[in-house]
């Protein structure tokens, strides 16, 4: 498998203009990874024949498997279609099985199904349907001088099903060999440079076919172990050995044996556990409700947020006295006491986090200055506080304070549940 070399090509002028922000070139090149494909490419090209005939030339002369996304549609830009049944050298014919699935589709709609949407049923007939009963637009498979093409549709929802259902069982079918396996240690508190040191040894002892990555993300380093073998269960034994001893070495900055993010450890623990939270925001403007609610089942301790923006809502809904906000300011450590402890009477939980900052680029003063935020995390028998200072822009500033609140809220209360 180590020879399978994969190109992914999206397709749209709105990829190229910035007005869609190409996510499936990202998913499809972690689903081939899985199968031990390497992609060594991705090619981004406009709505118009030259470019993605020219990308088909090119790319086919370098990779055994090619996958596009985009163009399938029912409209006059989307030419993906009829531009392959030419390359290929066919004929476009009416799939009856799509054209019953499309007229059932916009039935249950109670929609008319239009002309232009009745020619979505057209294929290629040198092609190998791939259904598609997401939406409209099938998927293709076709071969050529021994290698792969297979375009799908842009919508990602749509792209992803196809590929999970029909197109990654019948990739692995086409091209078997080596296993690869996966393994992570999450974690929080050091930068890179601090872990990379510590692991120093252990990563000059891996074997030729482990490797290991570093990969920092808003505040976390993920260690990523990555092995490729015809023993899958060897291989699996030798990653996992490495994994706990990675694990040993760091300690209590482990937060993870896993790829997971922050709010599916919260979300974990909270479940295994039977606890409930709830959320006091101000800056963050729901963004740390709207992660943990990421996690299928979050409804069983995650009671609510509480988006208390403006100071009426603190006062009126929190109960944060207006001596408090009028003595030290919405962005302090006894705002964010009182938030805490107000969101806990309100939402009736056994924790909770409140989050009160400036993200900037605007709002600094000259005893807060832009990108401090102060937490707070409660029980009914405690609060802790802690101020943190951000310097990105304004987004990143609210996915650090939001990712950095949910750890400062794990934290405590595993030290509670521990204690």
């Amino acid at each position: 498998m180590s020879n399978i070399h994969a190109v992914i090509i999206t397709i749209g002028d709105e990829l190229l203009i910035g007005q869609t922000i190409d996510t499936n070139s990202a998913w499809i090149a972690q689903q081939l990874n899985k199968l031990g494909i390497d992609v060594v490419r991705r090619v981004a090209v406009g709505d118009t024949k030259d470019a993605i005939t020219n990308a088909l030339d090119e790319e086919l002369q370098k990779a055994s498997l090619l996958i596009l996304t985009g163009g399938l549609g029912p409209t006059s830009d989307d030419i993906t279609k009829p531009l392959l049944c030419d390359y290929f050298g066919g004929k476009l014919i009416v799939n009856e099985k799509v054209l019953t699935h499309l007229k059932e589709m916009f039935a249950k709609r109670n929609r008319p199904i239009l002309e232009r949407n009745m020619k979505q049923a057209e294929v290629p007939d040198v092609c190998t349907v791939l259904f598609n009963d997401m939406g409209t637009a099938p998927g293709m498979w076709f071969e050529k001088d021994g290698k792969i093409i297979i375009s799908l549709p842009g919508v990602p929802f749509e792209m992803q099903h196809i590929m999970t259902n029909v197109a990654l069982p019948r990739i692995k079918d086409h091209f078997p060999g080596d296993a690869i396996v996966h393994r992570s240690v999450f974690t929080a508190g050091e930068g890179e440079s601090f872990i990379a040191e510590k692991l120093l040894d252990i990563e000059a002892s891996l074997p030729n076919h482990i490797k290991l990555a570093f990969l920092p993300d808003s505040g976390f380093v993920k260690l990523r172990l990555t092995g490729k073998s015809t023993n899958i269960e060897q291989l699996t034994a030798e990653i996992e050995a490495k994994q706990q001893e990675i694990a040993t070495r760091l300690g209590s900055i482990v937060i993870a044996m896993d790829d997971m993010p922050v709010e599916k450890i919260l979300g974990n623990t909270m479940k295994a556990n039977g606890k409930t939270i709830g959320i006091a925001e101000s800056c963050t403007g729901g963004y740390i409700g709207h992660y943990i609610t990421q996690v299928a089942g979050a409804s069983a301790y995650f009671m609510g947020s509480i988006v208390s923006y403006d100071n009426s809502i603190k006062q009126n809904v929190l109960g944060v006295k207006e001596e408090t906000l009028t003595t030290y300011g919405a962005v302090s450590e006894e705002t964010v006491i009182e938030m805490a402890k107000g969101a806990m009477k309100v939402l009736n939980v056994d924790y909770t986090l409140s989050v009160s900052g400036v993200l900037g680029p605007d709002g600094g003063t000259g005893r807060v200055k832009v990108g401090t935020v102060w937490m707070a995390v409660a029980s009914k028998d405690e609060v802790k506080t802690k101020e943190f200072r951000f310097f990105y822009d304004r987004e990143r500033n609210k996915e650090m304070a939001a990712k950095n609140g949910m750890l400062f809220l794990w934290k405590f209360i595993n030290n509670k549940l521990s204690a």
